[in-house]
């Protein structure tokens, strides 16, 4: 998923890229449209409004819809050019940002908040969860997905002396670590440090899940839905809270 960290030239022109992955795992954000459908539960009279923050291409968005039904998702991107994609797939998708003047919305006019693949972009996440916060109704739900720090493979590397996948030390190349796949992380989490660094922005944790990583190779994937049993070595952690 895409965001502008910073106002800084070089990190704008990698986000605006567009060879740059704008768009996660299909089977990951299924996961997280179910724990987000059975958070809010039927729609009733009035659709209630869900943001895709850092929407990307909206493939995620558009993926959730059909289990979000009778909601209104509106899909929220600083690319450009992957607002341009977006279109295709939403209904509405609009350009804002976490950082600097923050998002083109009211205060409290959100529902629900999907924030998926987004935070370990940002160079500031304290004050994009701060903006997150303040768009979300009280009682509103926040949805995250990020990669985990701690995933069981990155144990082993560690171990052998061997750079964590998703960890990225360059915006021009993979050094280190398995992959050729430059995708701009600049912070990683583990479960314990979420839960704690979104706790501490002012939300109650529901719960915290875990997902495979697509990028896993063919042999270990069984081992990583495996994983997905204990968030805390799961490639992928999906936590659920509302806003207190």
């Amino acid at each position: 998923m895409t965001t502008a960290p910073v106002h800084h030239p070089d990190l704008r022109d990698f986000y605006e890229d567009p060879a740059v992955p704008v768009a996660s795992g299909t089977p990951r954000s299924l996961r997280q449209a179910r724990m987000l459908a059975a958070a809010l539960g039927p729609a009733g009279a009035v659709p209630r409004t869900v943001l895709d923050i850092g929407c990307g291409d909206g493939t995620a968005a558009a993926t959730a819809a059909p289990l979000l039904s009778g909601h209104r998702i509106v899909g929220v991107d600083w690319s450009q050019d992957a607002l341009t994609r977006a279109r295709t797939r939403l209904t509405y998708a609009i350009r804002g940002e976490l950082t600097g003047g923050g998002l083109p919305l009211k205060a409290g006019c959100a529902d629900a908040v999907l924030f998926s693949e987004v935070v370990e972009h940002l160079v500031d996440p304290d004050s994009a969860l701060d903006e997150i916060r303040r768009v979300l109704r009280p009682g509103g739900h926040l949805m995250l997905s990020t990669p985990n720090l701690a995933a069981w493979y990155n144990r082993a590397l560690l171990l052998a002396g061997v750079q964590p996948v998703f960890s990225e030390v360059s915006l021009r190349a993979i050094h280190g670590r398995p992959g050729k796949e430059v995708v701009g992380h600049l912070r990683l989490y583990t479960a314990r440090a979420l839960r704690e660094f979104v706790t501490a922005a002012g939300f109650e944790v529901v719960g915290l899940k875990g997902a495979p990583f697509h990028g896993v190779p063919r042999p270990l994937r069984a081992l990583d839905r495996l994983a997905c049993s204990r968030p805390s070595l799961a490639s992928i952690l999906l936590l659920h809270a509302r806003k207190t």
